[in-house]
């Protein structure tokens, strides 16, 4: 295949080096860079001014936002007949491939999307003006437009491949601010100048709150299920809830209970402010809640979080997230719920992001999301195996979802009256902001879709800013979301425990 890509000279990005680099790797596509000439907008000038403002307030490197060093490859030939022109320029010409932001094309309706409070619907569309991927692309920091815009670069990437490859994205969560053409509707665009001066306050903001709390500080909440779960309900329960307690330096997220030979056990993420770095624990229940304080079970050299855990096979696994390495790694319960083993390395050389096994049909799936050099949020993966310790085989089309409001797991699949339950977490707000279900109504070799049930935040009975995981076993439902702390109250001490 020849591609051409069509590139703004004076607004050329380091993603764009990125975006060339995939089409070679992953398409095997004989790639032509042109570089149109153009002199920067007044508009453009701004933004500049703007990102360098919030690096220095933040502290955080351009990343995909830096200036690309990619200069005009020698023509050919055959460059007068390209299979495909991808044009990224602002006014993409008739006949050429676009990426267009809420129905416009150009860097400058993705800023605008983003001045607005809204993370673009981004679409990229062939030369007849078929529609050939649907996504939209997020940020772990969106409250930022040098994290905001570089992410979105990233998630354009994974569209654009996807697209001249022709995977099947599956749909994304419908959007009010959007209308069906892709035409953002929401609030006006925020001038640069007002943004400017808000991230002053906010890093002002932050700082205090830094110097004055433990941030972030999650909690887990637990209830008692006397009728249907949260999952059934569609919505999340109102009454009941009441929190695990901590020491203030430690944290507790990521809440997986799980029942045993009549042992009832909750595995969490267990954060410590002082190492900043989190372990496994667990802590057994009883009669009347939690025994104890959790204990840590299971350390690594890198962050753990997410314990999905399961019985198979006549033993206990757990799969926690262990993205720092670039590894999705299997252990095995040796004295459960206390001595753990790792078995084997299940995925290794890529960011993977809170893998939920579940078995469908006589065949293993798992559902994640994966770094592609933006979100950790974004990109929804398929991986399908034989046994629960593989081998894992990852689906052709991965990513088979480019959603930051509908793509990363939040706890258990579960299969009820034949319907395939997932939870999800919708970081359109931010990490942790919302929470939906769906039903996943297709998973094959050759695609994934699912339909959006409900929607979940913070509300009557589990007050806070955030929710992010939410699981059901042994007759308690456990959900996590965050709390202020104050950093120099003194707390009580936590009790020592072994591995």
């Amino acid at each position: 295949m020849r591609l051409v890509i069509l590139l703004s000279a004076s607004m050329q990005r380091r993603w764009h080096e990125e975006l060339v680099g995939r089409m070679r790797n992953e398409v095997s596509a004989d790639t032509t860079v042109r570089l149109v000439a153009d002199a920067p907008t007044s508009a453009h000038r701004r933004l500049q001014s703007l990102l360098r403002w919030e690096r220095m307030l933040n502290g955080v490197k351009p990343g995909g936002l830096e200036r690309g060093r990619l200069t005009r490859t020698a023509p050919r030939d055959d460059d007068e007949h390209p299979d495909i022109v991808l044009d990224l320029t602002s006014s993409p010409a008739e006949g050429h491939w676009r990426v267009l932001y809420d129905g416009r094309p150009g860097e400058q309706a993705a800023v605008d999307a983003l001045r607005s409070g809204r993370q673009p619907i981004v679409s990229v569309v062939d030369a007849s003006g078929r529609v050939r991927a649907v996504g939209r692309p997020g940020s772990d920091l969106p409250g930022l437009m040098t994290t905001s815009l570089a992410d979105l670069g990233a998630g354009v990437s994974s569209l654009v491949v996807g697209a001249v490859l022709g995977s099947p994205f599956a749909a994304i969560l419908p959007d009010d601010s959007t209308s069906a053409d892709g035409a953002g509707h929401g609030e006006r665009p925020r001038s640069f100048a007002v943004i400017a001066v808000r991230r002053l306050i906010g890093a002002v903001l932050r700082l205090g709150y830094r110097i004055g709390f433990r941030s972030p500080h999650w909690r887990v909440g637990w209830r008692r299920l006397d009728g249907p779960d949260s999952l059934a309900l569609g919505a999340l329960a109102t009454t009941g809830w009441q929190d695990i307690p901590d020491d203030g330096y430690h944290f507790y997220a990521d809440p997986f209970p799980f029942e045993h030979e009549g042992r009832l056990v909750l595995f969490v993420e267990d954060w410590d402010h002082r190492q900043q770095k989190a372990v496994i624990s667990a802590v057994e229940w009883g009669q009347d809640g939690p025994e104890g304080t959790p204990r840590p079970v299971l350390s690594h050299d890198v962050h753990l979080s997410y314990p999905f855990v399961i019985a198979h096979a006549g033993e206990v696994w757990m799969i926690p997230e262990s993205s720092n390495a670039r590894t999705l790694e299997l252990y095995r319960a040796v004295s459960f719920p206390w001595r753990w083993e790792r078995h084997s390395v299940l995925l290794e050389g890529m960011e993977i992001s809170d893998a939920t096994p579940f078995l469908l049909d006589g065949r293993w799936w798992m559902t994640a999301t994966v770094g592609y050099g933006g979100s950790l949020s974004d990109s929804l993966c398929l991986w399908s195996a034989p046994e629960l310790w593989g081998p894992w085989t990852p689906h052709a089309h991965n990513p088979v979802l480019v959603d930051i409001a509908s793509s990363r797991p939040a706890g258990r699949v579960e299969i009820r009256e034949g319907r395939v339950l997932r939870s999800f977490q919708d970081g359109r707000g931010g990490y942790g902001a919302a929470m939906g279900t769906a039903e996943i109504t297709r998973i094959d070799d050759e695609g994934f879709e699912q339909r959006i049930i409900s929607e979940i935040r913070p509300g009557e009975g589990w007050t806070g800013t955030r929710v992010h995981t939410l699981n059901a076993a042994g007759g308690i439902e456990t959900i996590d979301g965050t709390r202020r702390v104050l950093r120099f109250v003194r707390r009580r001490t936590m009790p020592s425990a072994r591995l």
